[in-house]
């Protein structure tokens, strides 16, 4: 009986061997590599050893703004609603002035030079006329500071520089009747609810 049971472990042993020289006798076929299946990165040679490492997005984190009172959670939420509404029409008369300067840049011809500011103005008032005419006070004072931020000139600047002193102090002049005023400037410090409201409001990262 005890040979018997000897006798079939000897044979699973053999069997079993057998079997795992057939397996690593079978030439194993791996699955050809195509173009998408290789990823190029950056890399730094680091005292002879090369470093792989691929560029991150900047990720920006806010901490959770913490209110006193219900009071000051509502006034904050006009704020950035004010914000949010004319923020588009700053980001507007950015891309107009830009595109007008190199426009100015690249022509020497007087006439010319007035067609283009013509143009430019021309769609600026147009966007007073169909938009911005219906703004509150309060987004009326938020937008000129706005346009100092993103233009980097006062809105009183700007129209000195295309239509003349004489028109920026009427427009000035009017501006100040309803509350407004023209040569507002932005201060990134005195202003930090607002540069907050911006920076976190995905203006820059569309």
């Amino acid at each position: 009986m005890k040979f018997c049971s000897l006798f079939i472990l000897l044979f699973v042993i053999i069997a079993v061997g057998e079997l795992k020289a057939q397996e690593s006798s079978v030439p194993v076929k791996f699955p050809v590599k195509g173009k998408n299946d290789t990823i190029r990165v950056a890399s730094t040679n680091e005292d002879g050893e090369m470093i792989p490492w691929i560029p991150l997005n900047e990720v920006v984190i806010y901490g959770a703004r913490i209110f006193k009172t219900p009071a000051d959670r509502a006034a904050f939420n006009r704020l950035r609603y004010n914000v949010l509404k004319v923020m588009p029409y700053a980001l507007f008369a950015k891309r107009r002035y830009e595109q007008l300067e190199r426009d100015l840049a690249v022509t020497t011809d007087r006439k010319e030079h007035k067609k283009l500011v013509k143009a430019c103005d021309a769609e600026i008032k147009k966007m007073f006329n169909t938009e911005i005419k219906e703004l509150t006070i309060t987004q009326g004072q938020i937008l000129t500071k706005l346009i100092d931020r993103e233009v980097g000139r006062t809105t009183y600047e700007i129209v000195k520089e295309t239509q003349g002193g004489v028109k920026a102090f009427i427009y000035q002049s009017v501006a100040r009747v309803v509350g407004h005023n023209l040569k507002s400037t932005y201060n990134a410090e005195e202003e930090r609810d607002i540069e907050s409201i911006i920076q976190s409001s995905g203006f820059y990262h569309q």
